[in-house]
């Protein structure tokens, strides 16, 4: 099998790896550190043939329509249409269909008002939750006890000041309390198979402290989590959900990321993404022990029932983001990297590359705020974050940074 990976990250990398076990895999246009990388886009690298499975990584392309394009010149590709893409692209959507649905969410208010939203603030508790409405790479959330600086979010959301366009609408939630987990489905469109869960950590200082990134390390599996999680999502959450997608014409087949809460009450749906999260689905992926080029092709052809459930490595799976000077708000690039042959050498770790370009002397260089992934593996958490931050050790360049608690809870 042939497969086709798009986009260009940490993520990419982990599922060119994995894809790789089984298919000839392309990536584009990837980057430097990815083999197989290509500048080629897809459309060209599909019109030439010999593809058989189109792996769409990102959720811009998903929500620009790449997907119903594909499908229109008769590609097998995972990944939902535009239709199917409002799940992410409109956080306003998500709520009102999962509401429909009847799955487990917090209770939200949706606003393109300022005035409005800063009244409803001012009517409720702390702490307050408040979101873009449109994507926003991750960073488009604000949790804070402070009423004035919910008020001041707001305004500079509805303001288009923060985030453009995608901030010009507002949602406002309920603050929910309890560890956060992300639970990868893979969905053919009716039927679903749930992934085992992860946890990422999402601001940028240890001790989840400063502003919120696209994610600062993963681990899995989860010592916390009750052990039939996976079950409870698929039959509570992403199963209703397809049902309603299906009610409205949305044939949904590609990845479901829910980020979920494990309240007191119960496990509750922070919200939904549509493809595989990034840095969270990479320790799940290197934990797969079955053929995931096959379970993702049986979802494309819309029928997961063709295959049998996939399969994982009892290790624990630690992954810790080398970041650059910066980020996340203005990051530093074209930092020469070194020490990356070091830390690829260090026992049971995977390093992939999402942030890097190539200079003139064919030296990866930072390109991005999120630079690296060092992933450790290992019986348990104790082991494979050591291995992980024994390759993070080797790392050098200008301004570097990363969390030194990931995988401690």
């Amino acid at each position: 099998m042939k497969v086709v990976v798009v986009g260009s990250g940490g993520r990419e990398h982990a599922l060119a790896l994995v894809l790789g076990r089984t298919a000839e895999v392309v990536v584009t246009p990837g980057n430097p550190g990815i083999p197989g990388s290509v500048p080629t886009p897809v459309e060209d690298l599909v019109a030439a043939g010999d593809v058989d499975l189109v792996v769409i990584g990102p959720e811009q392309p998903l929500v620009d329509g790449l997907a119903d394009r594909l499908r229109a010149v008769g590609v097998r590709v995972l990944g939902p249409g535009a239709d199917g893409a409002r799940v992410e692209g409109s956080k306003a959507f998500m709520k009102e269909l999962v509401t429909a649905a009847g799955v487990p969410t917090a209770g939200f208010a949706t606003f393109d008002d300022a005035e409005l939203a800063v009244a409803h603030l001012r009517s409720t508790p702390g702490p307050y939750v408040i979101k873009t409405d449109g994507l926003a790479a991750g960073k488009g959330v604000l949790v804070t006890t402070d009423l004035a600086e919910a008020e001041a979010d707001v305004r500079a959301k509805l303001g288009g000041e923060s985030f453009g366009s995608a901030g010009r609408r507002v949602v406002i939630e309920e603050h929910l309390s309890g560890p956060e987990v992300s639970v990868f489905a893979v969905c053919d469109g009716e039927r679903t198979v749930c992934l085992p869960p992860a946890q990422d950590f999402k601001r940028v200082g240890d001790g989840d402290q400063g502003p919120n990134t696209g994610g600062m390390g993963a681990w899995s599996p989860l010592p916390f989590a009750p052990d039939d999680l996976a079950e409870t999502v698929a039959k509570d959450f992403i199963e209703p959900t397809l049902a309603e997608l299906r009610a409205r014409g949305i044939d949904y087949r590609g990845v479901l990321y829910a980020g979920l809460m494990l309240t007191p009450d119960g496990p509750r749906l922070i919200e939904y993404n549509i493809r595989f999260g990034d840095p969270d689905s990479q320790v799940v992926l290197l934990r797969i022990t079955s053929d995931l080029a096959e379970l993702l092709a049986a979802a494309a052809d819309g029928d997961l029932r063709a295959v049998p459930a996939p399969t994982f490595s009892n290790d624990t799976v630690v992954l810790v983001v080398v970041a650059s000077e910066g980020y996340p708000e203005s990051p530093r690039t074209g930092d020469p990297i070194a020490g990356l042959d070091e830390a690829t050498a260090v026992a049971e770790v995977t390093m992939l590359t999402a942030g890097v370009a190539a200079n003139e002397d064919n030296q990866l260089v930072t390109a991005g705020g999120r630079v690296l992934n060092a992933i450790g593996r290992g019986p348990d958490a104790v082991s494979a974050r050591a291995q992980a931050y024994e390759a993070v050790g080797h790392l050098r360049w200008p301004g570097l940074h990363f969390r030194t608690d990931i995988a401690t809870g």
